[in-house]
């Protein structure tokens, strides 16, 4: 099958689901109005950055560490991170606007500057990333895909996982967190193959969230419906 290209020449991509919601509060709408563009890195998108130049981190963090979330869902894990950590600059990517737009409003509260957002595809981060400059990088809750025909569209596969570990500096922290099995299943073969090496000795069991986890509503979501958390740490060689 021909793939088909969006009119800029960039391919269509897609290891997620659903873009939109049905609809978005007015303050929700405010918010992307009025603060996303002063968090966004700038440099991601076709149009702007045909030519995909770097981002220049050192110009959005300074010296600080960078950490990358992988698809935030409605930002309670990143907003968490940054207020925790805020000697680190952390990118997340959300291609679901709803999603973005909580994550604002968290942002509001929170009251952090130590975060940057890109509303898209991380694939098209991965382009413009310099190499070797996250120092943690976060998948949490991906979409499962559950059918076996779809298990392509996991981002534990090698389209993500090689432009991830470019990005990454060696020793840098990957951390999976997901309750389906079969995508633990396939975290722990392909994961290694990618360049990572699984960290399962040590005094934290895998199925035991980390020290500085907060419980995200997919997580609650789950933990409601029987489903078993497993979370798993990596680190880049």
């Amino acid at each position: 099958m021909t793939e088909d290209r969006p009119p800029n020449g960039a391919p269509w991509r897609n290891f997620y689901g659903r873009l939109k919601g049905k609809h978005l509060r007015p303050s929700q709408q405010g918010y992307l109005d009025a603060d996303l563009a002063g968090f966004s890195p700038g440099a991601v998108d076709w149009q702007a950055n045909p030519e995909r130049n770097p981002l220049d981190l050192a110009a959005l963090f300074g010296t600080r560490p960078v950490w990358l979330e992988v698809g935030f869902g409605g930002g309670e894990h990143m907003v968490h991170q940054a207020a925790s950590n805020p000697e680190v600059g952390i990118i997340g990517c959300e291609p679901y606007i709803n999603g973005v737009a909580m994550l604002l409003g968290k942002l509001r509260a929170a009251q952090v500057d130590n975060v940057r957002i890109h509303p898209g595809d991380v694939r098209d981060l991965f382009d413009v990333l310099p190499e070797e400059s996250l120092d943690k990088v976060f998948v949490l809750y991906p979409d499962p895909w559950p059918k076996k025909r779809h298990h392509r569209r996991r981002f534990v596969t090698p389209e993500y996982l090689e432009p991830l570990v470019r990005a990454m500096k060696p020793g840098a922290q990957l951390r999976i967190a997901t309750d389906i099995p079969d995508y633990v299943r396939q975290a722990l073969e392909e994961v290694p193959r990618a360049g990572f090496v699984w960290a399962a000795e040590g005094p934290r069991d895998w199925r035991t969230p980390w020290d500085d986890w907060i419980s995200t509503r997919y997580e609650q979501k789950a933990i409601r419906e029987g489903r078993r958390a497993h979370y798993l740490t990596f680190h880049r060689l």
